[in-house]
């Protein structure tokens, strides 16, 4: 592989022409930091960890550097945030100057990134990563990038990605791994570890881990299954309601499919062909042969003949569970809002774009903003474009440039399907046939221990994600399934078709649209952004919006939606290709004058293919929708300001529907009243000091418990929580007394039900049956039983009182929504795993935050699990395309990756607060704000 990673520079004389860039007034705060290690970690730590040692990472912001391999200056500018703009002459030095910058600041998220994608952890953190990165040797991440960077990617990217990794190498080299990352002085405790030099695939490979945590409906399609134990075909299809066209909008509302034409046209088509799906979202599948096509599409099993197979997705979900997250939640809870609105509704005259990805809460934040400037645009340096881009990762990833702006939301589109196998010998049942296996050995070396070696099988449908676990393994080999399947053989096993294990162009998008100076240039090079689709969002200069779906989209036959695992021994269920580009949806000028993406349908049923069962159900889409249409009746204009506002709107729209049936509940109890009056003249609204924010969002925790926890499967409930429980179907008692004891095995980030927009649905479609099987819970102590919905409502305004009375006190007056729903940011490494005196020193919180599941302001939790903060916007940008410097953004923490660096978490504050930072481009505007001022030399 053509990899230059030669170029250096001396590391005694990169301290020498220049200052660090320290503010004033650290070493006092450094100093009781130290005494704290001394009390805390002991002696020896303490001692150890002197002002030397945590000051010794903290990069050279100030004075002149050089570097070998740059062919001119580079001037690195950064404001009083540290947030770094770089001014080149050359598209090379350009992104050399992004890879040492953003090593400065971030190495050690980057080499632990690196090692995620790679299967490599266990060479970092030891033998408790190796089930991890066993898993991750089986999806290939590294392997599908090395193939990307040899045989799919351009020159040009290419030689960028070689000059980045130059760029970080020259930064590493020389260096110690305490002179680079306060965690590399901590992991010297542990092992001998060293950070080897940077490739161009490292870089690559972060697209894949991206891309797993974007993947769609995987999560749902396991659920489904699982749900099957405990629940029949008609009780999961009320869990997984059609998607609710008639009251929220999808993305795309004005043009159609043109069966005509076999394209999508923005203005008009005929929406009258007849295609492979419907689109709906209704999770109202073909089924499958595992569970004879039942009601729901959620036919993993019919009438428990699937148990093995339902013990195997139920071992998977553990191993996919304790697996590190990249940028969500394991693929569950991701969401997004994105929206642009025309200059015929702006204060300004031009285009306005809002986005703020949902993402896991991270400490650093998944997001780095920079600005790559070339200093004259030409053909030898083709950029100037500002935004947020992933520590580890060439350009920029959402931002704009001189001419167009862009955002990005999670699409949802379903592009992975779980496929049970027949195990034969060395080989697998296809059709007729036994096929053997495609196999590969991986060795993964570990830190303080022997080498482990491991085999991957691959199937026609993608690597065995069951072979990972001896349990599983073990299990297949008992499975059952229904009649239709093929004979036992030796045993049954789990594979994952997925789209981002084919190589793809998604590296060559980011430059692509980077550079992109209108509409027809950003469609195009949209079209490269293979894996994860996402939904884009655009505006530019000239005046124009615009909307358009990329990605890699399998089409499959008619027997299989995609809503459940498939079997694979059937080449029925097969992928039968992709849907073409120009079929994908978009908007271009829609009439309205706006368009919004908040992880909603992307377009109506008579969309001729199946995209996924699963969409997003739309209450933040849809409240988005109102807010936009709120301002622009009678001839309003929209300012950056108002953009920033709707962000941070905080409207529950489930407690709009359950606020006046609950006030009209009768208690007797007078300290429920009183929590129950908290209820009456509140607007609904989810800020952090709202007492009746808490106590609601407890009441409607307390409603799903009762109506729906306590019915699902021990396999979706969360982990230790152990009930004598009911079956919900009618398949028989599983006892005399009609009870079993389950304890969930969930974790409490991943459980159901989760309380999400999903939920909302479910409540809703159920609210006018008030005697549904679902408004039914049993007695428990002195709280009453209930046999319809009015009782259960009523059971749930006393549970809350007394839940809130253990967490906040018997006083009303001292609640509040942001006591309760709190966000921890910790580091994600040793944070989480690290000795308590380390976890001290990286770690940050509590913030107290207002927002909520299913809300714009998306700061979510999972109702199954607690109240605490699980996913949040893990940035927020408004782009103003009448005035560029007028645009504002933040970021969740900083610029800094360095514990007691001032900008490890210098704008959570703000961004708590729902404030943006001004956003400096032109060049002017950037000079000044500066306030370091650093020069790369040749």
């Amino acid at each position: 592989m053509p990899t230059d990673t030669t170029a250096a520079a001396a590391s005694t004389g990169q301290q020498a022409a220049g200052t660090s860039g320290r503010k004033k007034g650290r070493k006092g705060r450094l100093l009781v930091l130290v005494l704290v290690l001394a009390l805390i970690g002991g002696v020896a730590y303490g001692a150890y960890w002197s002002v030397s040692t945590v000051r010794a990472s903290f990069p050279q912001t100030k004075g002149s550097i050089t570097l070998e391999g740059l062919s001119g200056p580079v001037d690195v500018r950064r404001d009083g945030y540290g947030i770094p703009q770089i001014y080149a002459s050359s598209d090379e030095d350009l992104f050399m100057a992004q890879g040492y910058v953003q090593a400065q600041d971030r190495f050690y998220e980057m080499d632990v990134r690196r090692h995620m994608t790679s299967g490599r952890l266990s060479e970092m953190f030891g033998a408790g990563q190796v089930d991890n990165d066993a898993f991750l040797r089986t999806l290939g991440w590294d392997r599908i990038a090395k193939q990307e960077y040899e045989e799919k990617l351009s020159p040009a990217t290419k030689k960028y990605l070689q000059a980045y990794a130059k760029g970080v190498n020259a930064y590493l080299e020389g260096k110690q791994g305490k002179d680079i990352s306060l965690e590399y002085a901590a992991l010297s405790f542990e092992n001998d570890y060293k950070p080897g030099a940077w490739t161009p695939v490292d870089s690559v490979a972060w697209l894949k881990a991206m891309a797993w945590d974007l993947r769609g409906n995987m999560q749902d399609e396991i659920d489904r299954a699982l749900l099957t134990s405990r629940l029949g075909p008609k009780q999961i299809a009320d869990l997984y309601p059609s998607y609710p066209y008639s009251r929220n909008k999808p993305i795309v509302q004005e043009g159609g499919y043109d069966e005509g034409s076999g394209t999508f046209e923005a203005e008009g088509g005929s929406g009258d062909g007849e295609g492979e799906g419907d689109g709906t979202g209704s999770g109202e599948g073909a089924g499958s042969e595992l569970g004879g096509g039942t009601e729901g599409g959620t036919g993993a099993g019919a009438e428990g003949d699937a148990a093995g197979f339902e013990s195997q997705l139920t071992g998977l979900q553990r191993v996919l569970e304790d697996l590190p997250t990249a940028v969500g939640v394991n693929g569950d809870g991701i969401g997004s809002n994105s929206w642009v609105v025309s200059g015929d509704h702006t204060v300004s005259g031009k285009p306005l774009l809002a986005n703020d990805p949902h993402l896991s809460a991270s400490l650093p934040s998944v997001w780095y903003q920079m600005g790559l400037h070339c200093r004259s645009v030409s053909d030898n340096c083709r950029y100037d474009v500002t935004g947020y881009t992933f520590a580890g990762m060439p350009g920029v990833i959402i931002g704009h440039n001189q001419d167009i702006a862009w955002g990005l939301t999670n699409s949802g589109v379903d592009v992975t399907d779980l496929y049970l196998e027949k195990i034969t010998g060395d080989g697998y049942q296809y059709g007729d046939k036994v096929v053997p296996f495609e196999t590969r050995e991986e060795t993964i070396k570990v830190a303080g221990g022997a080498s482990r070696k491991i085999v991957v099988r691959e199937t026609n449908n993608g690597p065995l994600l069951s072979d990972r676990s001896d349990e599983l393994v073990k299990t297949g080999k008992k499975a059952t399934v229904d009649s239709v399947a093929p004979d036992r053989g030796d045993g049954y096993a789990v594979a994952l078709r997925w789209t981002a294990l084919d190589p793809g162009r998604t590296m060559d998008a980011v430059f692509a649209i980077n550079r992109a100076k209108d509409w027809d240039d950003f469609r195009e090079a949209s079209e490269l952004f293979e894996v994860p689709s996402q939904n884009l969002v655009y505006a530019d200069t000239e005046g124009h919006i615009g909307y358009t779906l990329p990605g890699r989209i399998p089409t499959r036959a008619e027997k299989h939606d995609g809503s459940v695992p498939a079997p694979g021994w059937d080449p029925d269920y097969e992928w039968t290709g992709w849907v073409d580009q120009d079929e994908l949806p978009y908007e271009f000028d829609p009439e309205r004058g706006y368009i919004v993406t908040a992880n909603q349908a992307v377009v109506d049923e008579d969309y001729p293919y199946t995209l996924t069962t699963d969409w997003g159900y739309g209450a933040r889409s849809q409240r988005i929708n109102d807010l936009i249409q709120s301002k622009i009746k009678d001839g309003g204009k929209i300012s950056t300001d108002d953009m920033r506002q709707m962000q941070l709107d905080n409207s529950s729209s489930i407690a709009k529907l359950l606020v006046p049936e609950l006030l009209k509940i009768d208690v007797d109890d007078e300290h429920v009243r009183e929590a129950q009056k908290l209820l009456e003249g509140w607007d609904y609204t989810q800020d952090a000091d709202s007492a009746a924010a808490a106590y609601f969002n407890a009441v409607w925790r307390n409603i799903l418990k009762l109506s729906f926890g306590h019915k699902l499967p021990k396999e979706v409930r969360v982990k230790g929580q152990c009930l004598w429980v009911e079956p919900a179907n009618t398949t028989g008692p599983a006892d005399e007394a009609g009870k079993v004891r389950e304890c969930g095995q969930r974790s409490a980030s991943q459980a159901q039900p989760d309380g999400g927009d999903r939920w909302f649905e479910v409540v809703r479609r159920l609210m006018a049956d008030e005697d549904s099987e679902w408004w039914t819970t049993p007695k428990r102590g002195t709280r009453p039983a209930a046999e319809n919905r009015d009782q259960l409502f009523k059971r749930a305004l006393i549970d809350a009182r007394w839940e809130l009375t253990a967490k906040l006190g018997k006083d009303i007056d001292t609640w509040s929504w942001g006591r309760l729903h709190r966000l921890f940011l910790d580091n994600q490494t040793l944070g989480s795993d690290g000795p308590g005196f380390v976890k001290f020193v990286l770690n940050r919180g509590p913030w107290k935050l207002g927002g909520g599941e299913a809300t714009v302001n998306a700061t979510g939790w999972n109702a199954a699990g607690g109240y605490g903060v699980v996913w949040v916007p893990s940035m927020r940008m408004v782009v103003n395309l009448g005035d560029l410097d007028k645009s504002r953004w933040i970021n969740l923490t900083g610029a800094s990756g360095h514990a007691y660096n001032a900008h490890y978490v210098d704008q959570t504050d703000k961004w708590a607060e729902g404030e943006l930072l001004e956003w400096a481009y032109s060049e002017k505007a950037v000079e000044d704000s500066t306030t370091d001022h650093l020069v790369l030399k040749p």
